[in-house]
């Protein structure tokens, strides 16, 4: 899973990418200071792992990673190539979906690119350049359509139909993630590879003492309001607290958290929210010498799961011998859950579910 973390020039994005990965980013209060993306790999926070441990005393355990890249400051006229622009555009390109970084909080000693704060003003300048964007290559693709169509095979006629649509849609300022499409549609959408059809995750970047109470901030509302109409999701974190946590033993976070009346860190919510918005889960491998975390897309079979681990293991599926993670905690062993019959034999049919702890057997 790749994360493109964006944003205007100075609004957080590089703090907030160092406390993610201390990756020790450059961070500079002056416009692009990140003009190469910076790429950082974290492990994923989960305790299911940590009381698996506890169980199987393994060798060595291997949560599932997420990567994050620090793209560069976007500014007004990106897509027609101000600042750095296709550049960063063709890096927005290749993430998985969006962490888009808002500035939620006033300071003077920070300079704003536009002279002011504006969470909704942000917004609509990075998203107007995505669709600028979009819009250049569904022109392109329409022209190419047309020629096509002299072939009279019917299909460009329904092809040009749909690149239409969505360049009208564009052009009313509207992202394609917003767009209704049917299966067979969205599966020749996905093809194109457009910036707005990413999914995004709005994080509202606000000061130390606002933390506690964004709600009462006013770009917070607005932001809220606008994510609501969109269907996207709005994380409220302190990307400097952030940045003091990662600096910490793990005991010390605890009781930094717990000064703060956090319950979990800023980084442990990202990847919540950025599971759930690509529809992501985590199934578990358990025994002495590995306990380990795999992640896969909701809605996968068995056998598609057991080729995440190897590709003999999808071609020489048998079966999937499978256990509830609550399951096993409330029996103390897998050979109690054995005994209760709570381990389950499934076939090539069997979708996966969240904290599966599984033991594939296949022949090849």
């Amino acid at each position: 899973m790749k994360l493109g973390i964006v944003g205007l020039p100075n609004v957080g994005k590089s703090t907030l990418f160092n406390a993610i990965t201390k990756a020790g980013a450059e961070c500079a209060n002056y416009p692009f200071c990140t003009i190469e993306p910076n790429v950082g790999i974290v492990p994923v926070p989960d305790e299911r792992l940590d009381k698996l441990a506890e169980m199987y005393s393994p060798e060595k355990i291997t949560p599932t990673t997420i990567e994050f890249v620090d793209i560069a400051g976007l500014v007004k006229g990106a897509s027609r190539g101000e600042g750095l622009g296709n550049k960063f555009l063709s890096h927005i390109r290749e993430v998985d979906a969006i962490v888009h970084v808002v500035r939620c909080f006033e300071d003077g000693n920070i300079i704003h690119v536009d002279g002011s704060i504006g969470s909704l003003r942000d917004i609509e300048t990075i998203n107007l350049e995505l669709i600028f964007a979009d819009l250049e290559v569904m022109e392109r693709r329409i022209d190419r359509t047309r020629k096509m169509l002299k072939s009279g095979d019917k299909k460009f006629q329904v092809e040009l139909e749909l690149y239409e649509n969505i360049k009208d849609n564009l052009e009313k300022g509207t992202p394609v993630r917003m767009m209704n499409f049917d299966a067979e549609q969205a599966a020749q959408v996905e093809q194109l590879f457009l910036l707005t059809s990413k999914p995004v995750l709005y994080a509202a970047n606000v000061s130390e003492d606002e933390l506690q109470s964004s709600q009462d901030n006013k770009f917070v509302k607005e932001l809220k309001e606008c994510a609501q109409k969109e269907g996207s999701e709005v994380m409220v974190i302190c990307a400097k607290i952030e940045e003091e946590i990662s600096q910490l033993e793990d005991d010390e976070k605890k009781e930094f958290l717990q000064e703060l009346g956090l319950a979990e860190s800023g980084l442990d919510r990202l990847v919540k929210a950025s599971y759930k918005l690509l529809g992501l889960i985590s199934f578990l491998t358990a025994g002495t010498p590995e306990v380990r975390a795999w992640t896969i897309k909701k809605g996968t079979k068995a056998p598609q799961a057991a080729g995440k681990i190897h590709s003999d293991f999808e071609k020489g599926f048998i079966r999937a011998e499978i256990v509830a993670y609550k399951d096993l905690m409330e029996c103390g062993t897998y050979n109690a859950a054995k005994e209760k019959g709570l381990v389950r034999s499934e076939g090539k049919e069997y979708v996966m579910h969240d904290g599966d702890i599984t033991l594939f057997r296949f022949n090849v």
